[in-house]
């Protein structure tokens, strides 16, 4: 390949990997760090405000002087300081001027951001309102909440805000899938809390309505106030908080001592998360998702031994599976979730690259109940959604190709280790009999089926030009904000792992990704889209194994410029954290260059002893 010689490759890697390295916590793991957010700092001020604003004068008048001085050009606001302006987002920003009086220091910002929504929504509040509601379709997790907000800044009338059935949190855990939510499974406090806002400042018309929820009042408060974690924060983000504390706040009642809990820890929760310039992030941290990510990707390039925390990581990561049925979701034992911090929520992707890092670290058995935990999770398609088996009716509860490819790459590490078992036990005798009972609750004929039905899946969704689209990641610069880059490359990670390379649907995916690589030899979310860190690094790592070739050759030599450079520290707003609010990570960048690097330096070597 042009321009890559084995030192200048080993150089390279070696730079990121030291990067990565130099990022880990003192306690051996890594943490991260998320993007600062517009619309969390926009919902954080307005919480504080409702509740005191005499007591939390100086962080809303620092996070309002955030918000005017990170508006972006034209005069709206992205989720992030590197996102495009959009309506969501950028109303939320004007509802926390109007609704903490910040509006009368700032003319000049109001001024711009008036145009703005003005040019995209239209000028009456009826058509801002339609705007927020056709940007989320029949999904009401964001929109309500985002439409209750400008209801209380009186920027639209309540009657735009659509009512939420918050009665339904009332049935028992188990029904819920059946009940037709109108909020995906992880919006359970905003459904509560935004349902009761909603009711008292506009009554159904229909009486026995309103008898049910007069009835299902304090009983819901319970609900929220039981699935509120330690921290205060739900799902440790600040803008679900936010929403939950503000929705409450802002309904002038004697409330129950429930009620004045889950105010109170969300103002502590909020309070404690406020970073040093006056904003807030979109979530506290990603720490088991990015230790995990970064474990896996030393594996990639067989350089775990450069991991001198080894043995620290592991009992840490031991130390996050759940043991016990999580009171938020209903979620059986033995699943991750992306923080060690308690307002997580085992999910489908985390599981299985703590499943990955478990293996890789050369684990003698798996822990209990954890590939029993993805099992379970497979929905009736065949696909693996985020959180709940059965919840398919809204956007971020269906089966994602890229969750699907990463459950079937765990239980592929179940057949190794079952083949292993197979040939003679090489772990500690007291270990056998655990990893006996953690492999053995899934038979080779259900492994088979398992595999079969989840490549199924695969094949139904890829698209007609060979791609595949991720759940929970997207780019802004492509059409509809898919990142078709991002999902073909995990999917196609996928089918190199368990060895089936030859199917045509991997053979297509291939294809795909070197139909859309850029001229200047890297890779962006679709075609036409600007290069970054991210997607090149994923897209060289599988192509370099299943095409390995000059395109994969040229993405290779622009990664390798991008670390000599420097630019491969630059994060790009790839992340979906729920209902299209974007975020990006800080370790992203470094950990896929080192998979990329490490493993293509890996196979290098590989034919230089060979």
């Amino acid at each position: 390949m042009s321009g890559i010689t084995s030192d200048r490759l080993r150089a390279a890697y070696l730079t990121a990997r030291d990067a990565l390295l130099a990022e880990r916590v003192p306690a051996g793991h890594w943490v991260g760090e998320l993007s600062t957010s517009a619309l969390s700092t926009a919902t954080a001020v307005m919480a504080l405000h409702l509740v005191n604003p005499f007591e939390h004068r100086d962080l809303i008048d620092r996070g309002t002087r955030w918000l005017a001085d990170h508006q972006n050009p034209d005069g709206g606001w992205g989720d992030t300081v590197k996102s495009l302006s959009n309506i969501s987002t950028t109303m939320l920003c004007r509802a926390a001027l109007a609704l903490t009086g910040a509006e009368k220091e700032y003319p000049a910002v109001v001024e711009k951001v008036e145009d703005y929504i003005t040019s995209c929504a239209g000028k009456t509040p009826e058509r801002r309102a339609a705007a927020i509601r056709r940007r989320y379709g029949k999904d009401h997790t964001f929109s309500v909440p985002i439409l209750m907000t400008c209801a209380l800044a009186k920027l639209i009338p309540w009657h735009e805000v659509p009512r939420l059935p918050f009665e339904l949190a009332c049935l028992p855990q188990s029904w819920y899938r059946f009940a037709k939510m109108p909020v995906v499974s992880y919006a359970l406090p905003a459904l509560i809390a935004i349902g009761q806002c909603v009711h008292a400042h506009r009554r159904s018309a229909n009486p026995v309505r309103n008898v049910v929820r007069w009835l299902a009042k304090r009983l819901s408060l319970k609900v929220l106030r039981r699935i509120q974690p330690t921290s205060g924060g739900y799902l440790e983000a600040t803008p679900l908080t936010s929403f939950v504390t503000m929705a409450l706040a802002s309904i002038r009642r004697r409330r129950s001592a429930a009620e004045q809990r889950v105010i109170d820890e969300g103002v502590r929760f909020l309070v404690r998360s406020v970073r040093s310039d006056g904003s807030w992030p979109i979530d506290t941290n990603l720490a088991t998702w990015v230790t995990t990510l970064s474990v896996n990707a030393l594996a990639a390039a067989g350089d775990l031994d450069s991991l001198d925390t080894k043995e620290a990581i592991l009992a840490w990561l031991l130390g996050q599976q759940y043991r016990e049925r999580h009171p938020y979701t209903g979620a059986d034992p033995g699943g991750w979730a992306w923080t060690d911090l308690p307002g997580g929520v085992p999910d489908c992707d985390d599981t299985p690259g703590a499943i990955l890092a478990l293996y890789h670290f050369g684990y003698a058995y798996h822990p209990l109940y954890s590939v029993r935990w993805v099992v379970r999770l497979q929905n009736a398609n065949g696909g693996w959604p985020t959180f709940c088996r059965g919840w398919g009716t809204l956007p971020f509860d269906r089966s994602g190709s890229d969750l699907t490819a990463h459950a079937l790459r765990s239980l592929s590490v179940w057949a190794k280790r079952f083949e292993n078992d197979q040939k003679g036990w090489a772990g500690k005798p007291e270990d056998k009999y655990r990893f006996l009972l953690a492999v053995k609750s899934l038979t080779w004929k259900q492994y088979y089926g398992l595999i079969a039905r989840g490549l199924g899946y695969l094949a139904r969704e890829q698209r007609p030009d060979g791609s595949w689209l991720p759940l929970w990641f997207g780019n802004q610069h492509a059409p509809d904000d898919i990142n078709p880059v991002y999902g073909t490359s995990r999917v196609l990670a996928a089918y190199r792992d368990l060895e089936l390379t030859s199917k045509q649907e991997c053979k297509r995916g291939v294809d795909y990704l070197l139909a859309v690589q850029n001229d200047d030899g890297g890779w962006g979310g679709a075609k036409g889209c600007p290069s970054s860190v991210e997607e090149t690094a994923l897209a060289v790592e599988v192509l370099l194994d299943l095409a390995p070739g000059e395109e994969a050759g040229r993405g290779l030599v622009w990664l390798m410029e991008a670390v000599e450079s420097g630019r491969f520290r630059d994060p790009s707003p790839i992340g979906f954290y729920f209902a299209k609010l974007w975020y990006f990570e800080k370790l992203y960048p470094l950990i896929f260059t080192v998979a990329a690097l490490g493993r293509t330096a890996r196979k290098d070597n590989g034919h230089k002893e060979a």
